[in-house]
């Protein structure tokens, strides 16, 4: 599995824009249509400032009802584009509103196994920073590209009817901003991906500074932790000077050669009127036309720099639509409370096993210790037995359906994980609890896992926190509220105070009699307290049986509750 989150291709980019664009297909036709009315409207004061051109040296009479129509165009142009500009930034918004709607429900469905193992920067950032980026780019860029694009359509266009060879002359003037265009397009995509990468090693860092402050004061370690700062901000520095790089080529010369087509088709249209084959008013309203195209030219080129930025944010965010979808919930219940680990292999990177065929039973009601030395894969087994994720080889099963498999709603009615890192939301206490009941029900489930710290439910743990062991507690009482049939402990109460932890401990279990528990601890009184023990070493179970049995055995386990006890 990998430990960040895929970035979306160019195609399955371009598939999530159409799907927006055809989810209000209606703004867009809108928006097309007047922007199409718009720049027909745009074409005319041209075509009639030649005219003007013409009558004046012809010694015609009256202009004034040409100046006008020029007038009159220049007005519907404004009125047209405003009118299309105003549903273009409504569109803009509804789309930005189901981007992050899309994000949300993407990120909220993520497997439990993702999310925990990818930097939480990196989600951070393409919630925040990268779905902003697309949204400013759906409100104030797509309406003005939309616009620039029918302009320029409707322009070279207009060129080529009014004068076929000057025309050409003007669309090939524009063949340099291509070539331009092309280079810098080839470019920039890697290279705000790159940026868009730095700012989620940035974010990363400064929220795990943030998090870990009291550690870092403690074990004196500003100096490291501002070092890695230093890094990451060197880092973001040195892609974001590269994008810059890119912008300083790409500006100057496209600015440059805006000048060429009107520059072609003055010359040429010279050229014509000395010999008199074109009029003088047909060469000024090409002249004019192609100066026409600088500003939406000039505004497009813009629009596709920061499209590329938002394009790249837009890889990032639909990178979430790239993760594997979990295959289909199973339909049938458990038949039983029975859990069945059965010849389970499981590697966080392939081909680097960390459980190596583990069988396992785990009986109704049973209370179960897994111990073992650090990084002896027991956090994983019972990650597996909760179905936080699936084995990479093998089976667990609960009633002989396989436990990942499960809907969620079905599988927390069937087990629960309570780990040592648990989340306070910073709302009232009893919406932390987070299961629907009666105060006196919450207070009872409080009191049994020794919160009676715990009287007042409306507190608000946003403006009153709870300290480490206070919020584990909070955690025991959710699982005595859920009341599922199997809870795996990975070193719950691993915060609280050997006094604190056994009474919880005890009441705990009195709580969920004749329920199945298991027990990953270090702390071998559990293993003591336990039905049976299963001891692990380097992703295997080398031992299993009673505390009595595995003592008298004289084998690892005797061997750890011997140290263990003799420190005590």
């Amino acid at each position: 599995m990998t430990s960040t989150l895929p970035i979306a291709d160019q195609r399955m980019v371009g598939r999530a824009a159409l799907r927006l664009l055809a989810a209000d297909r209606r703004s867009v036709l809108a928006i097309v249509t007047l922007n199409s009315l718009a720049a027909l409207a745009g074409l005319g004061a041209p075509w009639l400032l030649g005219r003007i051109v013409d009558t004046v040296t012809r010694g015609g009479g009256q202009v004034d009802r040409l100046a006008l129509a020029v007038l009159g165009c220049a007005v519907a142009q404004t009125l047209l584009t405003r009118a299309a500009l105003a549903i273009a930034y409504r569109f803009g918004e509804r789309t930005a509103y189901r981007i992050r709607e899309g994000f949300l429900r993407r990120a909220l469905g993520l497997p439990a196994a993702v999310v925990e193992r990818v930097p939480a920067g990196d989600l951070a950032a393409r919630g925040t920073t990268d779905i902003d980026a697309v949204a400013n780019t759906l409100r104030d860029i797509l309406p003005g590209m939309a616009v620039g694009a029918v302009q320029i359509v409707f322009i070279v266009s207009a060129v080529v009817v009014l004068h076929p060879l000057l025309g050409v002359v003007g669309v090939a003037g524009l063949s340099g901003i291509w070539f331009v265009t092309q280079w810098y397009l080839r470019r920039a995509r890697k290279a705000y991906l790159a940026e868009g990468a730095a700012n989620s090693v940035l974010a990363d860092d400064l929220a795990a500074t943030t998090a870990g402050a009291r550690t870092i004061e403690a074990f004196n370690l500003r100096e490291r932790r501002l070092a890695a700062g230093h890094a990451a901000i060197a880092e973001t520095r040195r892609t974001r000077l590269g994008t810059l790089a890119l912008r300083s080529v790409f500006f100057p010369l496209v600015e440059t050669s805006y000048a060429v087509p009107g520059v072609l088709v003055l010359l040429l249209g010279g050229l014509l009127y000395i010999d008199d084959r074109v009029s003088l008013g047909t060469v000024v309203a090409a002249v004019l036309y192609m100066r026409q195209l600088v500003g939406p030219l000039d505004g497009i080129l813009i629009w596709i720099e920061q499209l590329q930025s938002s394009s790249a944010s837009f890889a990032r965010v639909e990178g979430l639509a790239a993760i594997p979808a979990a295959p289909p919930a199973v339909t049938d219940p458990p038949r039983d409370e029975r859990i069945e680990v059965s010849g389970v292999r499981y590697a966080y990177d392939p081909g680097h096993d960390v459980l190596h065929d583990v069988d396992l039973t785990i009986r109704p009601g049973e209370r179960l210790a897994i111990v073992g030395l650090s990084g002896a894969g027991k956090s994983t087994l019972g990650m597996l037995i909760a179905g936080v994720d699936r084995p990479t080889a093998g089976t667990v099963t609960v009633g002989g359906v396989p436990i990942a498999d499960l809907p969620p709603d079905e599988l927390r009615r069937q087990v629960v994980l309570v780990t040592q890192e648990h989340h306070v939301f910073r709302e009232s206490l009893r919406d932390n609890l987070i299961v629907a009941a009666p105060d006196d029900v919450l207070r009872a489930a409080l009191k049994t896992v020794g919160a009676d710290w715990a009287d007042d439910l409306d507190r608000d743990l946003a403006q009153r926190p709870l300290d480490g062991a206070q919020a584990q507690q909070v955690a025991l009482a959710r699982v005595v509220l859920a009341d599922p049939h199997t809870v795996v402990l990975d070193e719950a109460t691993a915060l609280l105070d050997p006094t604190a932890a056994r009474t919880a401990e005890r009441a705990l279990a009195a709580v969920l009699h004749e329920r199945t528990v298991i027990a990953i601890a270090h702390r071998l009184q559990t293993a003591h307290d336990a039905d049976r023990v299963a001891v692990m070493d380097d992703g295997r179970i080398i031992e299993l049986g009673t505390h009595d049995d595995l003592v008298a055995a004289d084998g690892p386990y005797a061997a750890l509750w011997h140290s263990w006890h003799d420190g005590v």
